[in-house]
C-alpha cells in the first residue's frame, strides 16, 4: 500500500511563519540534497548560470527521488518536494543585498529521512542517462542542523528584504539575542553565511510584491 507523507505539513511552524511578526524556532537536523557555488561577476542570482544550472540539477534530482520512492515495489512513499532553499554569504567584504555578483551560495532542497545515499546514488545515476544536467556531479546528500534561529515570511521583491531582516534584528535585541552567523562547510573548509532565503515563490510566475519568502538567521544569547 502507498503511504505519503508530506512534510510541508508536518513542518508548518519553519516553512510556513507569520508574515506579521518574528518568531523565534528551533530548527532541528535534517538531510539534503545540496550543491555549492558563486555567482559570476556581473550577475545576479536570476541571471547566473552557475546557480541556473544548479537548481535544474537539485529539482531534476528531488523529482528523481520522489518517483523512485513513489514507485518502489516494497514500502512505497509519495510525498510533495520541498521548497528550495539557499545559503548566502561573502568571502571578502560585507554581505549587501544590492551587491550580489560576489556572493557565494549554497542551494538546498530537504529530503525525506527514507531517502538514502544508495537511492541518492542510483538517483544521480538515472537522471544522468535520461538528462545529463551539469550541476549533477556537484550534488551531494548531507545532514544540516540549523539550532535556534529567529524567522519571519518575506512579502515582496527579495531587493525589500532589508526591511524584514531589520525587524528580526530588532526582535533578537530586544530578546537578549545575537545573530549566530552558521558555520558551513565548503571543499573542505569553513565559511560562514549571512543570509538564509527558502522561497515559497516562483519569481518566474509571480509578481514580485506577492513573491513569499521565509528568511531565516540563526541566534544565540547576547
Amino acid at each position: 500500500m502507498l503511504k505519503k507523507i508530506d512534510l510541508r505539513k508536518e513542518l508548518r511552524h519553519l516553512y510556513l511563519p507569520s508574515a506579521k511578526q518574528v518568531e523565534l524556532v528551533k530548527v532541528p537536523k535534517f538531510n539534503f540534497a545540496m550543491v555549492d557555488g558563486q555567482i559570476e561577476a556581473g550577475q545576479a542570482p536570476g541571471t547566473s548560470q552557475a546557480f541556473r544550472e544548479g537548481l535544474e540539477a537539485l529539482y531534476g534530482l528531488s523529482y528523481t527521488l520522489k518517483f523512485m520512492s513513489k514507485l518502489r515495489k516494497t514500502n512505497p512513499i509519495d510525498y510533495p518536494v520541498m521548497a528550495l532553499e539557499a545559503l548566502w554569504w561573502v568571502e571578502d567584504g560585507f554581505f549587501t543585498m544590492s551587491q550580489p555578483d560576489h556572493w557565494c551560495w549554497r542551494a538546498m532542497i530537504m529530503q525525506p529521512k527514507h531517502i538514502t545515499r544508495r537511492m541518492f546514488d542510483e538517483a544521480i545515476e538515472k537522471l544522468k542517462q535520461k538528462r545529463p544536467l551539469p550541476g549533477l556531479d556537484k550534488l551531494r546528500l548531507e545532514p544540516y542542523q540549523e539550532g535556534l534561529c529567529t524567522q519571519m515570511m518575506h512579502v515582496g521583491p527579495y531587493s525589500t528584504e532589508p526591511v524584514t531582516v531589520a525587524k528580526m534584528q530588532a526582535f533578537a535585541a530586544e530578546h537578549g539575542y545575537v545573530e549566530r552567523h552558521e558555520h558551513v562547510l565548503q571543499e573542505g573548509r569553513l565559511v560562514v553565511f549571512d543570509h538564509h532565503e527558502i522561497y515559497l515563490g516562483d519569481p518566474r510566475r509571480t509578481k514580485p510584491e506577492k513573491l513569499r519568502t521565509v528568511v531565516r538567521h540563526p541566534v544565540k544569547k547576547g
